[in-house]
């Protein structure tokens, strides 16, 4: 069973105003953080629970605060990221839109510790009702000394602010969100700079997504050692992952790092297993930017050991044999899905967010799409499969930021485990043209069940 160290109280009547949440337990660690503790102290907790980004990288919390320039006097910003954009990932929508007095007061504690007065919550357009529910929640806040000046006595201050993005995934990468924050059109910017040392407006700031900072308040409530002790190895604490897809259970889920992804999957208690008792195919696990992985491979490794939920165990073996826990968005597809319509959707999705700014990215997209679409209606040439591959190693690596290998990856690791189904698209064009949707090639269930015949 695991904890639930950010949405234990989630269900509970009310929980998003004040009066509940507080009633709950809410807000007694940024007391005790602001009454209690320095903000070296914050610093070394979160350092020594081994928190890692939630929003998709999983750098180290402690080590990306450490790098904050805190030896100038131009004042520092703390950026919350709620801008959640990333296909198959909803579990920041989920906090917010039921906990946003945890998120709060995470911005509390952590702007304490980084010596921040003013805190940006940059949220995803889309999401219009969530952000009349962190007002709301701001404005109580306020109200009750939690935001403001002299916040309960101590003589610091903080205000909270919030900017609606309009709609662009690009800015879900920090420099992009920076630029698009101060009123620029959200285009990454190069780096070095960094923007622990010129960030917003050229000040130095930090930006974590929403899931980091709702864990910090945990963190300094039960200690960052007590923390760490939940998981395995690197990958401490508890993870919300988006389930959805093929599978009986979607939702949100909060697992302890090392649940196995069979587990995972199957229990009762998390996904329920694959819908109408079909066999598993595939699943992307990190949010569409991660490489697909087949179903032997994600249950388990290519040295017959279990798959876990964790950030090392994803990515073991590298991209041959290995994926990402990236976002945690996670995206189940049964025996029937199939593979080339599926490449060919999330192509389409980063051609039309494709910021345009590096021509890698900005030309190869637009060359995928097309390809894949032709591949996918009977149309395709044998040719174009090795095609897609090469220009997706040209996207690879070569571009100011991650986008590119966003949209390349999900490419290439389609084509490296289910060429076949790309193969039959090609080969059989009779048959794809008279199907609407849906698949038209199935491994054979030994495929399936067996990982050896899918290397």
């Amino acid at each position: 069973m695991g904890r639930a160290l950010l949405t234990e109280n989630i269900l509970i009547p009310g929980i998003r105003d004040f009066d509940v949440y507080r009633a709950h337990g809410g807000y007694v660690s940024a007391e005790k953080a602001l009454k209690e503790m320095t903000a070296a102290d914050v610093c070394r907790e979160v350092t020594k629970s081994g928190l890692r980004g939630r929003g998709g990288a999983g750098f180290p919390t402690g080590l990306k605060w450490s790098f904050l320039d805190r030896k100038t006097e131009r004042p520092r910003y703390l950026v919350c990221n709620a801008d959640e954009s990333e296909p198959g990932t909803f579990k920041d929508r989920y906090l917010m839109e039921h906990l946003p007095h945890l998120l709060i007061e995470g911005l509390i504690i952590s702007s304490f510790a980084l010596g921040v007065r003013s805190c940006y919550i940059y949220v995803r357009g889309e999401f219009k009702y969530i952000i009349g529910i962190l007002k709301r929640a701001i404005d109580e806040a306020y109200q009750h000394n939690f935001l403001g000046n002299n916040i309960l006595g101590t003589g610091l201050s903080l205000d909270i602010f919030l900017h609606p993005g309009a709609g662009a995934y690009i800015c879900g990468e920090e420099t992009a969100l920076l630029e698009s924050l101060e009123g620029k059109r959200g285009n990454p910017r190069i780096k070095p700079p960094f923007p622990a040392f010129k960030g917003l407006y050229d000040c130095p700031t930090v930006v974590n997504n929403v899931e980091t900072l709702a864990a910090v308040v945990p963190i300094i409530g039960m200690g960052g050692d007590a923390y760490a002790a939940i998981g395995v190895g690197k990958s401490t604490g508890t993870k919300l992952i988006s389930a959805c897809g093929n599978i009986n259970k979607p939702g949100v889920y909060e697992i302890d790092f090392g649940l196995p992804v069979e587990d995972f999957i199957y229990s009762e208690q998390y996904c329920g297993g694959i819908r109408d008792g079909k066999m598993l195919k595939a699943v992307v696990p990190g949010g569409s930017s991660v490489p697909v992985l087949p179903a032997g491979l994600m249950l388990n490794t290519v040295k017959g050991e279990q798959r876990l939920m964790t950030y090392e165990s994803m990515a073991e073996g590298g991209f041959e044999t290995g994926t990402m826990l990236g976002s945690g968005g996670f995206i189940v597809f049964d025996e029937d899905a199939c593979m080339v319509r599926n490449t060919w959707n999330f192509t389409c999705f980063y051609r039309h967010e494709s910021c345009g700014q590096c021509s890698p990215c900005r030309e190869g997209t637009a060359w995928m799409e097309p390809i894949l679409k032709r591949i996918e209606l009977g149309e395709g040439k044998s040719k174009e499969i090795d095609l897609l591959v090469s220009i997706a190693a040209k996207i690879e690596g070569n571009t100011i930021c991650p986008f590119g290998d966003a949209a390349a990856w999900p490419v290439a690791s389609a084509i490296r485990h289910f060429r076949d189904e790309f193969e039959f698209h090609i080969d059989h064009p009779e048959i794809v043209k008279n199907i609407e949707h849906g698949s038209i090639y199935k491994y054979p269930v030994s495929s399936i069940q067996h990982p050896a015949s899918l290397r």
